[in-house]
């Protein structure tokens, strides 16, 4: 999955401009960016949302255990890539119909992290259960939504593309040929919300998260590290 987001919808993190400007390195635009994901993968969907955001996802060499979704409710669009151990408790919890999947679920509880306000987003994503990485785009509010699971088993990746657009994947190869040294791994256990404003645990939210610069020879520019103990933060 893929998703591109202009400078209008979300700021480049500092580190990642920061590490491409340290090790300079070949970027291409994000239209490119989005015209390889479509040409390596000849059933890809990609939808355009305005002028700021393109999304895209295929379902070709998706794994069993972490098949990929979309879905798109009540301006709030989700790409969701994996599977929740606790779906049917929570298609409970938030009142939706037994043939609701995780894509769905997700977009509820966005939305009531949301409309629920002060109603904190590690609450929302910490009773998340499973393998999973999901990018939420409200076009209501231009707000950016992004997770994933607190072992890092549905990989998620992040970068810079050459005309300054932040892109998440699951692909690390796609981002290395389009972002250069401007690339990291999407830390696990955390979530990134422009309505917040940054990255932050959902583990472990009052703990800091730094970006430590990677050595010349990873492909990476930076690791996003939490800061302190871990102290696994209450969601009940």
């Amino acid at each position: 999955m893929l998703g591109v987001f202009s400078s209008s919808i979300v700021s480049p993190p500092d580190e990642l401009v920061a590490a491409g400007s340290r090790t300079p390195s070949p970027k291409v635009t994000a239209a490119k960016l989005v015209g390889r994901f479509l040409e390596a993968n000849s059933a890809a969907v990609s939808v355009q949302i305005g002028d700021d955001v393109q999304l895209a996802y295929t379902h070709h060499n998706q794994s069993a255990l972490r098949p990929r979704s979309f879905a798109v409710k009540d301006e709030i669009f989700c790409l969701f890539e994996g599977a929740l151990d606790n779906l049917g408790s929570l298609k409970q919890q938030y009142g939706l119909a037994k043939s609701a999947n995780e894509v769905l679920l997700v977009i509820e509880a966005y939305k009531t992290l949301r409309d629920r306000a002060p109603y904190p987003p590690n609450h929302v994503v910490g009773h998340l259960e499973g393998n999973f990485a999901f990018i939420v785009f409200d076009k209501s509010t231009s707000t950016l939504f992004v997770a994933t699971d607190q072992y890092a088993k549905v990989p998620l990746y992040w970068g810079i593309t050459a005309d300054g657009y932040v892109a998440f994947a699951d692909d690390a190869d796609l981002l290395k040929g389009a972002c250069g040294k401007s690339l990291a791994s999407f830390p696990q256990g955390c979530f990134f919300s422009t309505a917040v404003g940054e990255l932050r645990s959902y583990e472990n939210p009052k703990n800091k998260i730094t970006a430590v610069p990677a050595k010349e020879e990873e492909i990476w520019g930076a690791k996003f590290m939490v800061e302190g103990p871990s102290i696994i933060a209450a969601t009940k």
